[in-house]
């Protein structure tokens, strides 16, 4: 047995060998369409997706398939240039195979797309990738896969992690309101959730954040860890993102960079997932070139890990749209709205022409004044949108009320998450 054979050898084993808590993730369905197509998971680093492959190679082992996962960042095989090859024939042609990191490997869509096709109804591929490029594959892979996009842990994998069950009682919400708490600050990495230890779970954080930005943003980018790491604390510290903006931030420190550079950061830590970017909605491409977009990094732990501070109306922002992302169709698409007059509304949901709904996110509602702010920003959307109802998430806050024949329901964002919106 050679090196590589050995190092197969071992992820086989590891694998079928590992404890892992599951997911909300419907493993049958993978697997029953893994037989059609190649399945492919993205999303940011130590959110599940090695997980779910381990999970659906001891699922097929006890279903008495031939299965075996392989994580191919292995120092060992990394930089071997035929690696694929040398895994089919180690494994053989018949069976389900689960490729770890896939992206890394050269030639990977190639090889994926032959082997689909030459080895179709035998050989079922099921891969992952930190990098979002595995869902928008070049012409030899379009058709032949099937893209799932996995997060950190919702709200309700949290509790389920953490032994919290869901009580409607008053002492079973406050153990969730506490949960809340604690997921937006921590937020909801698998690791950090089951680490006891509070400093010991920013460690963690701190350490996936330069991981994202060393071992995906920097080298997608060919920038500097350095200046990556610049371009990430930029985005921590502001709810908007302008080129122009972030550009006198660098240039105040005296780092020398270009605003096609700044582009290719705000584009590359998307494709690693480290930050999301929301434009504004508006028919007008001027507009939607023009205007700042709101960031999001991939998990709010992030947030008070790299800035030391606790801002929860970002965290709750943060949340809803980290929420909106896991359960929103990929066909929809996410924009926030602001008028001429100054009015605002945090994300409007589209699906292709069609306004689908409105939010609003306001932690507190603590005043009259507040929370006819948020009302007329919601409002002045939704009229000019064509909606007849919006969705306030708040603290605590829980009504339903009819304005100038919209209707608004205000929830709590626990509630929200937990889908008991009514």
């Amino acid at each position: 047995m050679n090196t590589a054979e050995m190092v197969f050898e071992e992820w086989k084993t590891y694998a079928g060998k590992k404890a892992l808590k599951t997911r909300a993730l419907d493993l049958g369905g993978l697997i029953s369409n893994s037989r059609l197509k190649i399945i492919g998971i993205t999303g940011i680093r130590r959110s599940g997706k090695s997980s779910i492959l381990i999970l659906l190679q001891q699922e097929l082992a006890r279903e008495g398939e031939n299965a075996a996962y392989i994580n191919l960042e292995d120092s060992r095989i990394k930089d071997n240039r035929a690696v694929l090859d040398d895994v089919l024939k180690w494994f053989g042609d018949r069976g389900f195979l689960m490729l770890d990191e896939v992206t890394g490997v050269r030639d990977w869509e190639g090889w994926l797309a032959r082997n689909h096709e030459l080895l179709k109804g035998k050989l079922h591929l099921i891969v992952s990738s930190s990098r979002r490029k595995l869902a928008v594959p070049s012409r030899p892979l379009r058709g032949r896969m099937l893209h799932y996009e996995m997060y950190p842990l919702s709200f309700k994998e949290f509790l389920d992690f953490r032994g919290i069950k869901v009580e409607l009682t008053v002492a079973g919400t406050g153990r969730i309101e506490r949960g809340i708490d604690e997921y937006l600050i921590y937020g909801g990495f698998p690791e950090v959730v089951l680490t006891g230890d509070k400093t010991d779970k920013i460690r963690i954080l701190n350490s996936y954040f330069k991981d994202i930005i060393g071992l995906d943003v920097a080298e997608m980018s060919d920038n500097s860890i350095t200046t990556v790491e610049l371009f990430g604390k930029y985005i921590i510290e502001t709810p908007y993102f302008s080129a122009s903006k972030c550009l006198n931030f660098f240039k105040g420190l005296g780092h020398k960079i270009g605003k096609v550079s700044l582009l290719d950061l705000e584009k590359y830590s998307q494709e690693g997932y480290l930050f999301f970017f929301a434009g504004i909605f508006s028919h007008s491409i001027k507009d939607r070139t023009q205007y700042p977009r709101k960031a999001y990094p991939g998990d709010t732990g992030f947030m008070y890990s790299m800035s030391g501070r606790i801002d929860y109306g970002r965290l709750y922002e943060n949340a809803v749209f980290l929420e909106l992302k896991r359960d929103t169709p990929q066909q929809h698409d996410i924009h926030y709205w602001k008028s001429k007059d100054g009015f605002e509304a945090d994300f409007v949901i589209r699906e292709g022409l069609a306004i689908k709904e409105i939010i609003q996110v306001a932690y507190e509602l603590n005043s009259e004044k507040t929370k006819n702010r948020e009302v007329r920003g919601l409002l002045a959307c939704a009229r000019e949108l064509g909606l007849d109802h919006g969705l306030i998430i708040t603290k605590d806050f829980e009504k339903v009320e009819i304005v100038d024949g919209i209707k608004i329901n205000f929830i709590p964002l626990w509630k929200w998450l937990l889908g008991l919106s009514g």
